[in-house]
């Protein structure tokens, strides 16, 4: 125990002397964030790097962006990405490390490139793209065809969001006096809980459109006014993309950006820069619905006038050529009707006369039937007699044969008796009661 011995502090300063000696420069390093939260005006970051054929993480590491440096790097990297730092998201720092005796090693960021970050954001929105494609979903939407009188709309979006005022006060405002109804479905439409938010709201509008057959929706519009630009990521994810795709209502997004469309806006049925265009969407889309109407209305006035006009003369000349015709038709009738008069009436006395001699012949043939039928009848009674009167039993008894009744029943075996058993024994000319014994 001879050995020097350190307290912690003087270890940990010891530690900090070596870093600050052996590794004196800044570094750009690859990273994803695990983890990414302000707290009085500095950044703090969890750093981590994961395997690329398990995704098991191999590396963590803890980093700090000073107030000084962050509030500098922060909008640069909005601007330049349109996002905002997020879990998930990789990036490519520059870094330098620090040991500090209280708190411990970290790296502390000085600069972070927007350029790399992009790269990785379009690679996995292709990613996405590539996939919706493959599953046959990517162009569904495209598919389905607004309503020609779409006034029953579902709207997704944040209920105290001035683009969700402005698009129901431009639908009510119409200069053509169009009434629509609007329901709205109130949704988070920025931060990371924007994907589950919206999947959350499509979802009770299908089971209200499944459950009211008697007024549903017509479309559904997402919109987001007055959110931040550089916070888009929850719109480029696969999971609403696929929710989107496959929802049987046509979707109209407006939310509200100039940068390139998110993959939301790409797999929607229509897509709009802001609320109120998609106001104007919906009011321009029922005003044509009206010009067709009106045009239809117009034609088929035009021609419904050019018929009656042409049916008009036909039935002048019609109306001149009626009595002529007339009189024509009407000598041709007399003389076909007076011809079919004669064929009927010979044809009827021709049957007559036929049906006479055929009801004549009849009545003698079942005249003749009925007498041999009563004959053979009452030869047939008279032989059932006969048998009847041989199977009488008092003759039978009058021969000097006798009946064994036991409980009514006539006794054909003896087998039948048992001891102590009453027999009844009927003769000609009484009965005779017997025991067995």
């Amino acid at each position: 125990m001879n050995e020097k011995r350190l307290t912690l502090y003087e270890l940990n300063s010891l530690v900090r002397e070596v870093l600050e000696c052996e590794m004196p420069d800044e570094y750009w390093v690859e990273a994803e964030l695990s983890e990414c939260r302000e707290s009085r005006g500095h950044c703090y970051m969890e750093l981590i790097q994961k395997d690329e054929t398990t995704a098991t993480p191999i590396a963590k590491a803890s980093a700090r962006c000073w107030a000084s440096k962050w509030m500098i790097v922060r909008p640069y990297f909005e601007r330049t990405t349109g996002q905002q730092l997020h879990a998930g998201m990789k990036v490519l720092l520059k870094v330098y490390a620090q040991f500090h005796e209280a708190y411990g090693f970290s790296w502390i960021v000085t600069d972070i490139d927007p350029t790399y970050t992009l790269g990785d954001m379009a690679r996995k929105r292709q990613e996405i793209i590539r996939q919706l494609k493959e599953e046959g979903v990517f162009d569904l939407q495209k598919e389905l065809r607004l309503p020609m009188f779409c006034q029953h709309i579902a709207v997704i979006s944040s209920e105290t969001a001035a683009g969700y005022g402005d698009f129901c006060n431009q639908l009510a405002d119409n200069p053509y006096g169009f009434q629509f109804q609007t329901q709205l479905y109130p949704a988070i439409m920025q931060g990371e809980e924007v994907e589950q938010s919206i999947i959350n709201a499509l979802e009770r509008i299908y089971h209200y459109q499944s459950s009211n057959i008697n007024s549903p929706f017509d479309a559904v519009v997402i919109i987001r006014g007055g959110g931040a630009t550089s916070d888009m990521s929850g719109f480029d994810t696969l999971a609403l993309a696929e929710n989107v795709a496959n929802f049987p209502l046509p979707i109209i997004t407006g939310i509200g950006h100039d940068r390139d469309e998110s993959i939301l806006d790409m797999v929607s049925h229509t897509r709009v820069k802001t609320p109120t265009a998609a106001a104007v969407l919906l009011i321009d889309h029922l005003k044509e619905v009206l010009d067709a109407i009106n045009d239809a209305q117009e034609r088929i006035t035009h021609q419904a006038h050019q018929k009656i006009s042409t049916l008009h003369l036909q039935l002048s000349a019609f109306s001149e050529a009626i009595p002529r015709l007339f009189s024509i038709v009407r000598t041709r009738q007399e003389a076909r009707l007076e011809t079919l008069y004669q064929r009927i009436l010979s044809r009827i006395q021709q049957k007559t006369i036929t049906a006479q001699a055929e009801n004549h012949h009849l009545e003698q043939r079942l005249v003749t039937a009925l007498q041999r039928r009563l004959i053979s009848e009452s030869h047939r009674m008279e032989m059932l007699e006969e048998k009847v009167r041989a199977l009488d039993p008092t003759l039978l008894l009058k021969r000097g044969y006798s009946i064994t009744l036991f409980k009514g029943k006539a006794v054909h075996d003896p087998k039948a008796l048992q001891q102590g058993d009453e027999i009844e024994t009927r003769l000609e000319k009484g009965t005779i009661k017997s025991i067995i014994k």
